[in-house]
């Protein structure tokens, strides 16, 4: 059985998930810093201004990530993360849908989100989802895709 819920961006669940996507960047592509990509503080993923999904599988926790506040009408998509095993069941696109949903419901018009070149999964992912190009709107060095999207029709 497949859950989608919010969490407490500062809860357990949320910061194991954390780590284990820090850990899978820093594998890849070195130190997940201030100085080498785009940082997020747990409790910015909680609300007032943000909110942390997690997907669970059968009540395990199999993927998560967060929306922070960037502006008055624009929210970020932040640590977005499926473990390893769990990948390739549509979790990825589930914690996307619902981190939109989130962004909508805390008032924003408009979500941003960035992908390191090795992330070729997660940035088709957001090409299908409807994310177009922008310019680089966060100095992540990791990234060579920065993206938004609208979340209301024009």
């Amino acid at each position: 059985m497949i859950d989608v819920r919010r969490i407490d961006g500062d809860s357990e669940v949320a910061r194991e998930l954390l780590v284990a996507m820090e850990a899978y960047v820093e594998a890849s592509l070195g130190p997940v810093s201030a100085e080498t990509t785009s940082t997020v503080d747990p409790g910015e993923m909680s609300p007032p201004d943000g909110a942390y999904v997690v997907v669970l599988e059968d009540g395990v926790p199999v993927a998560g990530g967060g929306v922070r506040r960037l502006g008055d009408d624009v929210a970020e998509v932040k640590r977005m993360y499926t473990l390893p095993e769990a990948r390739g069941r549509g979790h990825g696109r589930r914690l996307l849908a619902a981190l939109e949903d989130a962004a909508r419901e805390l008032g924003y018009a408009r979500v941003r989100l960035d992908t390191a070149a090795t992330m070729d999964v997660a940035r088709r992912l957001y090409g299908e989802a409807g994310y177009r190009e922008i310019e680089d709107y966060n100095g992540n060095s990791y990234a060579v895709f920065w993206g938004e999207k609208r979340l209301y029709p024009e």
